[in-house]
């Protein structure tokens, strides 16, 4: 245990440190998940607006001091509205404050969290708030909880976001979503072309004239090359932890040229066409969100990403701590069985928790950095913290994951384990 905590200690020492979002206008571009991530993998855009915030989620104004902005996108189905704006954490986390972001959630939790947010905001916009039970209200809070997002964020003027917020309100918010002509995408190249002209544009031959979210990112990033005044910077929003990975994202030519169940039957009908196509594609069509950029936390901000050699380094940690802590089953198969049990609810302070049956009884277990240590029963902490750390060290490309992060859940696990003498599988377990 001594060299799980020596090495701990000196891997925290090396995180690194980004600046907080400055820009003032950010394009959001979000993996798919679900149907969409299995079929035409497109995802979702928005614009998330830092000097813009929201008097209701249809009506905008400059934010106050303190205020982190809003997240603005269009929508299909949602009280009859065309665009619907939510402030930034609870458009990604479906709470209300940073504090409160869950370390882990699971599809239990996100269904709990979400009804207690949208609550308020079907109040705002419905005087029955059951007259559209069948709206896609889940799209409005929570975003992180379901996929990976990207952000592009571009410079702008208290000028421009003063036109923009005029030029909002006073036009029509009624719905007009149309899949090929108005979808979400084409609202995000609408709102990047207000503050940057001609800056997003379609494309016919890469997504045969249908704006995608992928497409409206890519056009950003190359106008950025020639417009060196966006100061464009990119960076990651991961996916919290305990939820199924979102897909990659696509266009709708690399839909087709990338899976194989469409690829096959128009190979077999125009193979020139799909060959000529698949060149031009691999030659300069791709686009890739970026690989090593900053990665975002709701309380500090841009952050490092992990290097490789970090990550390798805690997952040996991590290891000596299933084998010297965890006697029985894997703690990932041990948390599974005690979550799957478990109601969500919240603390006197309104941050999440699980109740979890325990030793005969019911134990509350803080899920986010204000509530989760100390513990009542600092088992289940330790469960938790190394279900989640084991997530977060999963490799992959981009990096999801920060230095000063791993680092933070590395010493919640470290003193989540010092606080009291281990037990049994089974004891965790209540049997």
């Amino acid at each position: 245990m001594k060299r799980v905590v020596v090495f701990g200690l000196l891997l925290a020492a090396m995180v690194g440190w980004r600046p907080q979002l400055h820009a003032q206008a950010t394009l959001l571009l979000e993996e798919p998940y679900s149907y969409d991530g299995a079929f035409a993998g497109t995802g979702h855009s928005a614009v998330y607006l830092s000097r813009v915030c929201a008097e209701s989620p249809v009506v905008l104004r400059r934010c106050k001091p303190g205020e982190m902005g809003i997240v603005i996108s269009r929508y299909h189905g949602i009280a009859g509205y065309d665009w619907i704006a939510v402030p930034l954490i609870p458009y990604l986390y479906a709470v209300e404050k940073p504090d409160s972001v869950p370390l882990y959630a699971d599809t239990k939790l996100v269904a709990f969290l979400r009804a207690q947010y949208l609550a308020k905001v079907k109040a705002a916009l419905l005087e029955d708030a059951e007259s559209a039970p069948r709206a896609p209200w889940y799209e409005l809070a929570g975003s992180a909880y379901d996929r990976t997002l990207y952000g592009f964020q571009i410079e702008t003027t208290p000028e421009q976001d003063d036109a923009l917020i005029r030029k909002l309100n006073s036009a029509p918010n009624r719905e007009a979503y149309n899949l090929l002509k108005r979808n979400c995408a084409d609202f995000v190249r609408e709102i990047i072309n207000f503050y940057y002209p001609k800056a997003v544009h379609r494309s016919v031959i890469e997504d045969l004239g249908v704006t995608t979210p992928k497409q409206a990112a890519k056009m950003l990033v190359r106008s950025s090359e020639r417009r060196p005044e966006m100061e464009l910077q990119s960076f990651i929003i991961p996916q919290v932890p305990g939820t199924k990975r979102s897909k990659p994202l696509h266009g709708v030519l690399d839909s087709v040229l990338l899976a194989k169940k469409y690829m096959m039957p128009l190979a077999l009908l125009h193979p020139v066409m799909v060959g000529g196509a698949e060149a031009a594609y691999w030659l300069g069509w791709r686009f890739h969100p970026p690989q090593d950029a900053p990665v975002f936390d709701a309380m500090r901000g841009l952050e490092t990403p992990l290097p490789t050699e970090q990550r390798q380094a805690y997952e040996r940690l991590l290891n000596d701590v299933r084998r010297s802590e965890f006697e029985t089953e894997p703690a990932p198969a041990e948390w599974a069985r005690l979550q799957a049990a478990a109601e969500p609810g919240l603390d006197g302070a309104g941050h999440p928790l699980l109740q979890v049956q325990y030793g005969g009884k019911t134990v509350e277990v803080g899920l986010c950095r204000a509530n989760v240590l100390p513990a009542a029963a600092p088992e289940l902490v330790q469960q938790l913290l190394f279900t989640r750390l084991r997530l977060q060290l999963k490799g992959g490309s981009p990096v999801r994951a920060s230095e000063k992060e791993i680092a933070t859940g590395w010493g919640l696990l470290q003193e989540a384990l010092s606080s009291e003498p281990r037990r049994t599988a089974g004891e965790i377990a209540g049997k």
